[in-house]
């Protein structure tokens, strides 16, 4: 039997350590486990933050967290893991961001450590120990980790942008009908 290989070992504790984390945060949002809202918490926490509608909203961030954690745990389609994951997180920084960088001011600092810890998993893939080894990278394909990550781009840019679009427009609504008071 071969010795083991550090690096790899490393991935694996990174990886076990991250997908767990993100796993159980997803799991407040989708089962209330941790002491969560649940889907009915999270769906009204989600439409208080400005993404609508709350409930797939929900189900989209609860999905991202505890599917992409748990298969980054795995080591299982990492690429897509990792994508997901760290599209959730974009979600969550969009969120935070007012507050500024650091988490004591309610920054968005965490959000993005597990974004961009997920990102670089799906970007380096899941090493020798794990599921995707296993099954002779069936799931961890070139094309699977552009396709991903392209996606999940796409996807994070559209539901943050129309959140920014509803909150400005919401914004524009609770600042008065647009009279200056000035004389035409």
């Amino acid at each position: 039997m071969s010795a083991i290989n550090r690096r790899d070992f490393g991935l694996f504790v990174l990886r076990v350590g991250t997908g767990a984390v993100l796993a159980a945060h997803g799991a407040q949002k989708l089962f209330g486990w941790f002491g969560g809202g649940g889907l009915d918490g999270t769906s009204k926490a989600m439409e208080a933050m400005g993404f609508r509608p709350g409930r797939q909203s929900a189900v989209a961030a609860g999905l991202g967290e505890a599917g992409g954690g748990t298969l980054l745990m795995l080591g299982l389609a990492t690429p897509a893991a990792g994508a997901a994951a760290a599209g959730a997180m974009a979600g969550a920084v969009a969120v935070h961001a007012p507050a500024g960088f650091f988490n004591q001011s309610g920054g968005y600092e965490y959000p993005a450590y597990l974004g961009f810890t997920a990102a670089a998993i799906g970007v380096t893939g899941a090493g020798r120990y794990s599921l995707d080894h296993a099954t002779g990278h069936r799931f961890d394909q070139p094309w699977t980790l552009a396709a991903a990550f392209v996606g999940s781009a796409l996807a994070a840019a559209a539901v943050v942008g129309k959140r920014a679009k509803d909150q400005l427009a919401e914004a524009g609504d609770d600042g008065g009908d647009g009279d200056d008071g000035g004389d035409a």
